[in-house]
């Protein structure tokens, strides 16, 4: 079987570059390549994570979480977001330029939503 490995997660918005930036702060990630409407970032060297590139796309229209109706806009994907500690982390997303979800299904998870609406969870790892 030939090497496969999923290497990117290419999110769309109406502005790729503000997007990229958003994710750069939140995740202390570096600008690896960019195009007029296209943004590659990723973990610094020495440190892991997965790559997320954002695509400009003039059309866009934000996900709905949760979903409000049968066959409407959904959200079809979210990032999951590892974090030490909830409630500073939840705060620093919101003061970066994230919206708390007004619907949060778990005690131990945040729901947050980026600048283009994207949805994406913090979570702190339990005890296994």
């Amino acid at each position: 079987m030939p090497s496969v490995k999923l290497s990117t997660v290419v999110l769309d918005a109406h502005d790729a570059r503000e997007l990229a930036g958003f994710y750069v702060r939140l995740l202390d990630y570096e600008i690896r390549a960019e195009e007029p409407d296209w943004v590659l970032v990723g973990p610094r060297p020495g440190t892991e994570g997965l790559a997320l590139a954002f695509q400009t796309e003039p059309a866009y229209v934000p996900p709905v979480w949760p979903s409000r109706e049968p066959g409407g806009q959904q959200m079809m994907l979210h990032l999951d977001i590892e974090v030490d500690d909830l409630e500073t982390e939840t705060r620093r997303a919101v003061a970066e330029g994230a919206t708390l979800a007004g619907y949060q299904p778990q005690d131990d998870v945040r729901v947050l939503l980026d600048p283009a609406g994207h949805p994406f969870c913090l979570w702190v790892p339990g005890d296994e």
